[in-house]
């Protein structure tokens, strides 16, 4: 029973190496989060965002970042978080995802992080009635657990389609 344990834990550790990797982390509501820095484009303080009439809530228009209409999406609406006013810390994080930039307004930015395989471990099944796709699992670092995104499952189809056509 203990080398099939063993082995599983093995195996856990093997299957989620391929998420090892930098992440940049940031804070929504006190919690760590982290997304792959491949992904991320830049970092800028908030600035003045445009409304777009007949969007979704979460998406809260588009900015113009050195000439370029960049869509951006409030990650605390995104979760169905309580809106917050924004400080001096509030960030966007300008991601590209499928060819698309678009930004993600965060509480603030924290660091990047090099996560290793025996820091990771899978997402936890919550019920049916969560959707934990867009996690890439969790990282176990120094007793705090910070929750990898996959934030191409985060933005997902639908706000893809909806920031296209902002950033068209």
């Amino acid at each position: 029973m203990q080398a099939v344990l063993e082995q599983k834990r093995k195996s856990d550790i093997f299957t989620e190496s391929s998420h090892e990797g930098k992440y940049l982390t940031f804070v929504l509501c006190g919690e760590e989060y982290g997304i792959e820095i491949l992904k991320v484009r830049e970092i800028i303080g908030i600035m003045n965002i445009t409304p777009v009439p007949q969007t979704p809530g979460h998406i809260k228009g588009v900015i113009n970042l050195r000439g370029k209409v960049i869509p951006v999406i409030d990650l605390r609406s995104k979760f169905g978080f309580q809106e917050a006013t924004h400080t001096k810390e509030t960030c966007i994080i300008v991601v590209e995802v499928q060819h698309i930039l678009t930004g993600v307004i965060v509480d603030t930015v924290s660091e990047v992080l090099d996560v290793n395989a025996e820091e990771l471990e899978a997402s936890p099944h919550f019920g049916n009635g969560v959707n934990t796709e867009m996690f890439l699992g969790m990282a176990k670092i120094k007793d705090k657990v910070k929750i990898l995104l996959d934030i191409d499952k985060v933005l997902g189809t639908e706000d893809i389609s909806a920031v296209e056509s902002l950033a068209s």
